[in-house]
């Protein structure tokens, strides 16, 4: 479907203005979702090739900048998450205000740590009518503690320098929030250009991460279709934790495994987007298509 509209909107959260773009395609039949992605992500990465994708497969789509990052206001480069389940919330809103979408049939889709942060918002969240997640970040702050004493001390490093930046990413090994050449071979490359992306982030982002329970919501899906789609090698986003958060789901769920060699090959590279964009897709017509169509014509 090559006929797609797109808009740049804004909306509120909280009291903050946050940028998105609405894409809606020629033929929409009322389906859509918002789209939330990696730690530090942007718009014109991850989730707006992702919402490309997806709007091409015939769903009005969102992808927006959360809180403190790209084009949206807040706390620069800080991950806040609990603001960030409040974004998703305002999202799931505005979307069900569109006159070119059922508000019975919204979902979400989550890349990376949204993954995370979209099944928990859907675990807390009745109006999203299905959710799935792409490479996900399934936090669990007792996985992360099987070392009580390392996971404590790291917790009481971040505090101490709660409102410290370091870079995002970082070449050679270098400190950063999320090390290593993967993170760099993306976010310190082409392949993530987008002029409102900062390389830096809050140490209080790290303490967050490690203590958001993405994975304790599975038991709050039992009326929320789940899609996860991931990696069979993923040495950023746990595999053994997508494996339990699909099976500590008791509602409708699917799985489906990719044969990618490394965790930021399901942001951009072939064929896996379009793997994982095609299993979502169908699954999204399936789990969506249950409630009445009752979208509103659009104006004009």
């Amino acid at each position: 479907m090559d006929d797609i509209r797109t808009e740049e909107i804004t909306f509120t959260s909280d009291g903050l203005t946050l940028r998105g773009t609405l894409r809606v395609p020629a033929g929409a039949d009322g389906g859509a979702v918002a789209l939330t992605g990696p730690f530090t992500g942007v718009r014109e990465q991850v989730t707006g090739l992702y919402a490309d994708r997806l709007a091409r497969a015939g769903f009005v789509t969102l992808a927006f900048d959360h809180r403190g990052f790209g084009a949206s206001e807040g706390r620069r480069g800080h991950e806040d998450t609990q603001g960030k389940l409040a974004d998703l919330r305002s999202a799931v809103s505005l979307l069900r205000k569109r006159s070119e979408v059922d508000p019975e049939r919204v979902g979400l889709v989550g890349i990376c740590l949204g993954g995370g942060y979209a099944v928990s918002a859907a675990a807390t969240d009745p109006r999203v009518r299905a959710v799935a997640g792409i490479a996900g970040a399934y936090n669990s702050p007792a996985w992360f503690a099987r070392d009580p004493a390392a996971y404590r001390a790291g917790l009481r490093g971040f505090i101490d320098s709660y409102d410290d930046y370091l870079p995002a990413v970082a070449p050679d090994d270098g400190e950063a929030a999320m090390a290593g050449a993967e993170p760099f071979a993306y976010y310190g490359t082409a392949r993530s250009t987008a002029a409102t992306w900062e390389n830096r982030v809050t140490r209080g982002s790290l303490h967050a991460l490690l203590t958001f329970d993405a994975l304790g919501r599975a038991a709050l899906l039992a009326e929320t279709p789940l899609l996860i789609v991931h990696g069979r090698r993923d040495d950023y986003c746990s595999p053994e934790l997508a494996t339990r958060m699909y099976e500590e789901t008791p509602g409708d769920k699917e799985i489906v495994w990719l044969d990618a060699d490394r965790h930021v090959d399901l942001y951009d590279r072939e064929p896996h987007v379009s793997r994982a964009v095609t299993a979502t897709a169908d699954f999204l017509r399936r789990t969506l298509r249950g409630a009445a169509v009752t979208a509103r014509p659009a104006a004009g």
